[in-house]
């Protein structure tokens, strides 16, 4: 089964169950140590409540006997729906998964590693209860190092410029969404890596809410190079044809230089009968810059075309569905 582009409910059917208040989609990848634990908390959450509500796992492709112990959990409680990726696909196209199987009207997603803390999922509900499209998990007292905390400041103060939405963070997977928010969106879902800036880049409203975030157990899966990745994924998805502006830029400037040097040494050798050679010289390779500046902003063009109609494998790939 490949990544679709609607919401759906999966392989719940709806006269089996109603539509929960809530649907928390929980991403995962070798969290075989935590998932139990991390159901738990979050039932425990959300049980002395009004609200009904479901819970969706997709383990996106995890070796660790993950997918075992997410078994068990839905033979005890059918309110554990489980999707098996056939292989890694990533976070984000597991967020699609989550998204396009959700039935609730209040969508709450969340990382597998019990950095975010079940226990604060009631008030980020209540935010978009009140009103809010978004109610945006900020992450108090973070506990990453220094290595990951600072290029997520770059990476937010880029998403920031680019989205025009001022939060301070991006970057927390921990989140809920009015299910309408998102429901324009879904069919980006997966393709861009930042999942709320994408729903917030379509004008919905958004308020911050203080989330717990505990050390992570183990290592960081963001290494320097991924996150110099993800801050190109970012000038590529939310800065409008970056090679085109780039382009753009570097011909305008190359050529104003060119014709600004080009008329000072025109200036020079009529006024000094010296023929300035290494100066026209610099103005000539100027010129050719300038040339290559705006070819490569037509190549951006067409390259944006062909990425927009190229784009149409799947997603990810479903092995297994509970």
């Amino acid at each position: 089964m490949a990544g679709t582009e609607t919401f759906q409910a999966g392989h719940v059917l709806e006269g089996d169950l109603p539509a929960p208040d809530v649907s928390v989609v929980v991403t995962l990848l070798n969290e075989s140590g935590s998932v139990e634990e991390l159901y738990r908390r979050t039932v425990a959450a959300l049980d002395p409540g009004l609200r009904t509500f479901e819970l969706i796992f997709v383990d996106d492709g995890s070796t660790d006997g993950t997918f075992a112990v997410l078994e068990r959990l839905h033979a005890g409680d059918p309110r554990v729906r489980v999707v098996r990726f056939k292989r890694n696909f990533g976070q984000h196209p597991a967020m699609h998964a989550g998204f396009s199987r959700a039935r609730g009207e209040v969508v709450v997603t969340m990382d597998g590693d019990l950095q975010n803390q079940p226990e604060d999922i009631p008030r980020l509900v209540e935010a978009v209860e009140a009103g809010n499209d978004v109610a945006s998990g900020r992450r108090r007292a973070r506990t990453d190092p220094v290595g990951r905390s600072l290029p997520s400041k770059v990476i937010n103060g880029m998403l920031r410029r680019f989205t025009g939405v001022e939060i301070s963070d991006f970057g927390c997977a921990f989140n809920a969404y009015r299910r309408g928010a998102v429901e324009p969106m879904l069919g980006s879902i997966g393709k861009q890596k930042f999942t709320k800036a994408l729903v917030l880049s379509g004008g919905a409203s958004v308020v911050e809410v203080d989330v717990a975030h505990a050390p992570r157990q183990g290592a960081s899966r963001y290494s320097p190079l991924r996150l110099t990745r993800l801050a190109l994924h970012v000038l590529a998805g939310f800065w409008p044809q970056p090679i085109q502006w780039i382009g753009v830029l570097l011909g305008t400037v190359s050529s104003l230089l060119a014709f600004g040097l080009g008329i000072y040494g025109v200036i020079f050798w009529i006024g000094e009968s010296n023929f300035p050679g290494p100066l026209f010289g610099g103005v000539a390779v100027l010129f050719v810059l300038g040339i290559q500046g705006f070819i490569l902003a037509l190549i951006g063009e067409y390259l944006g075309r062909i990425q927009r109609d190229v784009e149409g494998r799947p997603l990810y790939v479903v092995d297994r569905e509970l």
